[in-house]
Order: C-alpha cells, then structure tokens, then sequence
C-alpha cells in the first residue's frame, strides 16, 4: 500500500488530495496490523450478557414487589370477607337467640300468670298446689298425680321456708313415709330422707299407726313449721308439686 501512496505522490503534484490518499492508506495499514485480544472482547461479551444494567435489576425487583403486594392485598380482602361473613352471621344468631330468649319469657309469664290463678306457686325448678280438700294420704297423693304432680318432696332449708310461707303452716300431707319399713322413711320418687325438719320427739309413731308425714305440725323457735308422722287415713289436705325441668 505505501508503494501505492507514493506512485500517486510522484504522478500528482502537490495539493490536497494526494495527502488525503496517503493518509488513508496509512490507517488501512494500521488496522490491518492491529490484532485484538480475542479473550478480552469475549469476557467483555459474557459480562455485558451476564449483568444485568441497573434499570434491569431494579424493574425485575419492582414487579416481584408489585406482585407480592398485589397477593397480599387478596389475602387481607378475602379475610376481611370471610370475618365480615361470619360477624353478620353471629349477628343473626345472637339476634335470633334474643328473640326466643324474649319468648320464652313471655311464655313463661304468661304461664306463670295462668297458674298463679289456678293456686300454684313458683319456686326453683317446680310449682307447688295445696289442696282444698281433705283426703287421707294416698288419696291426696293420687289427686297430685292426676294433676301431673305429686306429693311434694323437700330437699332443702329454703323450700321448707317456702312452704311455710306460701301456705300459712297450714297442715298438709308431704310426699314422706315409712309404710314400707318401719322407721325407715323415704319420698315418693324412692329417695332417701337426708334433710329433715321433725318437730321435737317425732316421729314416734303414736300407737304403731302413724306412717305417713305432714308438715306444718307446729312451728320451732326458728318460726318454721316443721314435720310430724301421722295416721295416713287421717283427712289432711295435701301440697303437690310439679317439677317444671328435670
């Protein structure tokens, strides 16, 4: 190429172009020689291809996010619905428990005024009736059963006062007796005898006949009635009692 450059050198005189041909040969030349470092350039290659630039990394990173907050926010919204649900259906629930609460005191009142007029009385879980009639024992416990009760049985302090109290100590057969076994007295269900009130020196089963048990007998210093054992076919009237749950 320089054998070239100087040919035209020697055939053109002087001037611009001859110096522009020349130097153009001379750049051909040198790029011809050059030889470049075939490893450089092919790391240079896998590193170009294998970093990512920054902007790159950074939307890669901001889609994750935007995805994950997008997975969350169904998360919270479907957890929100499901106790939103459920908070509406307590809501019915506590709702529809206050109405049949409101019911059944509503029936239980107007029971309660029903019975009050038929004689009964209210205590705990049972309702009490004396008789206006006098009937010997099994008779009066008889007349208890046909109204669905039976003679009444007492179990504590507090209905023994209550006795007492709602029917003025009036003498009336209890649901008591010792007919089976001598001595051994026992309600009408078949209950044992655990609490008991027996007025002083009683029972003492007067002339071997008194088997059966009344209360209202006479009252203690404590102002209570309390019991006696008694002829059972003696005429006495009789206090029922129906239990209202089991």
């Amino acid at each position: 190429m320089s054998e070239i450059a100087d040919y035209m050198n020697y055939t053109e005189k002087g001037g611009e172009r001859v110096e522009m041909v020349v130097d153009i040969y001379d750049s051909v030349d040198a790029v011809k020689d050059y030889k470049p470092n075939a490893e450089t350039e092919a790391l240079d290659v896998k590193s170009l291809e294998a970093e990512p630039t920054g902007e790159t990394a950074w939307c890669r990173h901001y889609r994750l996010t935007a995805v994950c907050v997008v997975m969350l926010c169904v998360l919270l919204l479907t957890a929100i619905t499901v106790l939103w649900i459920k908070y509406n259906n307590l809501n019915k629930e506590r709702d529809q428990l206050q109405l049949e609460r409101d019911q059944y005191h509503q029936e239980l009142s107007n029971l309660h005024s029903v019975l009050s007029n038929l004689g009964w009385r209210f205590f705990s879980t049972s309702i009490y009736n004396i008789s206006t009639e006098k009937k010997n024992w099994n008779k009066s416990r008889q007349d208890c059963r046909n109204k669905g009760a039976d003679l009444v049985i007492i179990n504590s302090r507090e209905e023994q006062e209550f006795i007492n109290k709602s029917f003025g100590g009036t003498q009336a057969w209890i649901g008591l007796t010792d007919r089976v076994t001598e001595g051994e007295f026992k309600w009408v269900d078949g209950s044992p005898l655990n609490t008991k009130f027996w007025w002083d020196g009683e029972p003492n089963d007067f002339k071997n006949r008194e088997d059966c048990a009344i209360t209202g007998y006479a009252e203690a210093k404590s102002n209570m009635s309390t019991w006696a054992d008694f002829p059972c076919d003696s005429s006495v009237v009789g206090i029922c009692e129906m239990k209202m749950f089991n």
